[in-house]
């Protein structure tokens, strides 16, 4: 079984849930292991959340003549889940100023700790649920961040891989 779909989102916060939903939805119906599919959920709210939020221009960078990418582009991003096999990745591009150099070379983030604020703890916990993730910046063009993990079934699930 493969199953692909593909969000061009608005950089708002109601295109959180509505990401969400459409991945719980998918995997229900797919016969995906409930536990799994949560964890996926949350991973995917934590990307989501992150290109919400940083996904655009910096704060207080005007347009200039050589910007690139194009307003409307600042203003959306991608979300694209592919279930293949046994197997799922989810990937969430932006067009932001990209992820700190430590993160994108794998040393960071770690998981979050008790002395940590509110904002911060969204990648390490995609790192704590993912069984793979990697950050990577697309120079002039933000971030993206993907995440893959093992599936589990339900029993008797019909879109079970035999």
């Amino acid at each position: 079984m493969s199953i692909w779909w593909s969000l061009h989102l608005r950089r708002e916060a109601a295109s959180v849930p509505l990401a969400r939903r459409l991945l719980l939805g998918t995997m229900e119906t797919a016969g995906v292991d409930p536990d799994i599919s949560f964890d996926l959920s949350v991973a995917l709210s934590e990307a989501c959340a992150n290109a919400v939020e940083h996904g655009g221009p910096a704060a207080g960078a005007g347009p200039g003549p050589d910007d690139d990418p194009a307003p409307e582009a600042c203003a959306a991003y991608r979300v694209t889940a592919y279930l293949d096999g046994d197997c799922c990745r989810i990937e969430v591009t932006d067009s932001g100023p990209g992820f700190p150099p430590a993160t994108v070379a794998g040393h960071g983030p770690g998981p979050a700790g008790p002395s940590e604020k509110e904002h911060g703890r969204g990648l390490g916990l995609i790192t704590e649920l993912a069984d793979h993730v990697r950050f990577r910046n697309r120079p002039g063009r933000g971030a993206e961040v993907s995440f893959d993990k093992i599936l589990k079934w339900r029993e008797g699930a019909l879109l079970k891989v035999s």
